[in-house]
């Protein structure tokens, strides 16, 4: 009789325990479409705002010449020619090597404000392609747990 009552009691407990994973996997799964959303939400709406500026790769990029800037590839590229200009426009010196009363100064201040922009942009969409990667991520693991929930479930 004993025997039998243990049988019961671990059936219980499996069922308990899938229940459980059962819901800890839909949780999962929940949160990683809402990560999945997010992300994406950011990426087009970085990628919208980029393309409202109507910027286009310089021609003398080394990469995407005359693209429209509207990713983190095209922002990247326009952001090292905005580098390339300004070291050019002054003599190879960044803004902190000028002197205050150097003309090219503003210049180059201006080209560090626009890169930095750009390097906003590129980490933007590097954040929300983590997100959705992780979404992904967390939905296959939820949906790994629902699958394992219902097999430790006993059938009725």
């Amino acid at each position: 009789m004993a025997e039998k009552n243990e049988g019961v009691v671990a059936t219980e407990r499996s069922a308990a325990g899938g229940g459980a994973v059962r819901l800890l996997g839909l949780l999962t799964m929940l949160g990683g479409a809402v990560l999945l959303i997010a992300g994406a939400a950011v990426w087009f709406t970085v990628q919208s705002q980029l393309a409202d500026e109507r910027i286009t790769v310089s021609a003398d990029a080394e990469w995407f010449a005359g693209e429209k800037i509207d990713g983190p590839l095209t922002a990247y590229a326009e952001a090292q020619v905005i580098e390339k200009h300004a070291l050019e426009a002054s003599g190879g010196k960044t803004y902190a090597e000028l002197d205050r009363t150097d003309p090219t100064r503003e210049t180059v201040m201006t080209g560090s404000f626009l890169r930095s922009s750009l390097f906003t942009s590129v980490v933007s969409f590097g954040i929300a392609a983590m997100a959705m990667g992780l979404g992904l991520l967390f939905a296959m693991i939820g949906w790994s747990l629902t699958t394992i929930g219902r097999r430790l479930t006993p059938a009725p």
